[in-house]
């Protein structure tokens, strides 16, 4: 059996259930995954029932203590010359990278040396790396220092993962992107560079697992409509817009309930942004009908998109959305801000509906339709679950990074 590194960043958080459905489907197919991690998160990140035993079975890059500095120390000088030579040509090169921000990757090179000892000792001769930030130069840094090769995965955005990037990829073995949009991102910008083998892949869902238990009943007016969202507590995922759906149904004399799945993430802004949605709150009148649920585990994630009329997300700018495939799976209409990568996904009023960000009277306006229409909200229940059956399931993005990692030996 193959076993590789399987390296998230914050490891585990709520939305790293889709990463654990991945190492099962891996799993199946040959590949063993052992855990690898920057840091843990913040407590209470994670309550799923995995993610105690996950967190003892993950290694951890930081915080490094003093004994495991100095054997990273040695661990780089005994490279040899020709890896001092990799790794300080690609620090002071890089382009992109000012010479104020040149020590962090210093300091990502002796991370680097850390992961490289870490794989020596599991004999680990690959790393697969979600993430194109700061977990994908730590895996570099290995590679160039001697160690294993690695691969990326694409989830966002490439300005969401910061500098270094064509560096990232030009020393990837495979690269897989989880959406059409993000790989002609890719192709624009690293046009400079010769690219690595890209892999089209999204995440997805266990569909065995996320199915309903009753059937869906669409809203019998005049019972409140019991709308849900899931997404962490930053702005981007624009909650606040939700809230407003809430305050223009009561307004328009419907009265509806909102439940939000998902906490505050390490950045300060996030915490900030939780403050303003609960000031909100208030402002619009809604306290009773708002609940803020905080991160949960997937059963209660099942639970909430089984009890509920409709899922509602109004991200800003949503890749694509794991969380928009879970409920499409649990054959719950969805109601979404379009995307490139959404529209990837949904097709408007066939499997979900599509409004425009920053727009809850769209929202609404659907709502209302949708309640007026049982027999087409039926209809995009049923197809919506299909779609993720068909093409989103967990096993599409397993099945490419052995695809990458076959590749990948047979070119050593």
């Amino acid at each position: 059996m193959t076993q590789i590194g399987f390296f998230i960043p914050e490891f585990p958080c709520q939305t790293h259930a889709f990463f654990m459905r991945e190492r099962e489907e891996l799993l199946k197919l040959g590949v063993k995954t052992e855990l690898i991690s920057t840091r843990l998160p913040l407590a209470g990140a994670a309550n799923h029932r995995w993610a105690e035993r996950a967190i003892k079975e993950t290694s951890y890059i930081f915080p490094l203590g003093v004994i495991e500095l100095t054997k990273c120390v040695f661990e780089i000088v005994l490279s040899g010359p020709r890896a001092w030579l990799r790794c300080l040509r690609n620090i002071f090169q890089i382009s992109d990278v000012s010479l104020k921000d040149k020590p962090k990757l210093l300091a990502m090179l002796i991370a680097g040396a850390l992961l490289k000892r870490l794989c020596h000792r599991k004999s680990l001769s690959h790393v697969h790396v979600h993430s194109c930030a700061n977990a994908a130069n730590v895996a570099m840094y290995a590679h160039l220092l001697g160690g294993p090769t690695y691969s990326l995965t694409l989830h966002g955005p490439m300005e969401d993962y910061g500098l270094n990037q064509s560096q990232k990829w030009l020393n990837a073995a495979f690269c897989i992107v989880i959406t059409k949009d993000l790989i002609d991102e890719v192709n624009s910008k690293l046009m400079d560079i010769t690219l690595p083998p890209i892999l089209l892949a999204p995440m997805g869902v266990n569909v065995t697992e996320f199915k309903r238990a009753n059937n869906y009943q669409p809203v019998k007016p005049p019972e409140p409509i019991r709308l849900v969202s899931c997404g962490r507590l930053h702005f981007v995922k624009a909650h606040d817009d939700l809230l407003r759906v809430v305050a223009q149904l009561k307004a328009k004399g419907v009265i509806s309930s909102l439940d939000i799945c998902g906490s505050i993430d390490s950045h300060v802004t996030s915490e900030s942004y939780y403050d303003e949605l609960k000031q909100l709150r208030e402002e619009l009148d809604i306290v009773e009908q708002v609940n803020f649920l905080g991160s949960v585990s997937e059963d209660k994630v099942k639970e909430v998109l089984e009890a509920a009329h409709f899922f509602c997300l109004a991200s800003l700018k949503e890749p694509l959305g794991v969380a928009t495939m879970e409920a499409m799976a649990m054959e719950l209409p969805v109601i979404v801000t379009r995307s490139p990568g959404v529209s990837e996904m949904i097709i408007d009023n066939v499997d979900g509906v599509l409004v425009e960000p920053r727009s809850p009277e769209q929202f609404v306006d659907n709502i209302l339709r949708l309640i007026d229409s049982p027999e087409q909200t039926l209809i995009i229940a049923k197809k919506g679950r299909a779609k993720i059956v068909d093409k989103f399931h967990s096993g599409v993005s397993a099945g490419k990074i052995v695809q990458g990692l076959q590749n990948t030996n047979s070119n050593l």
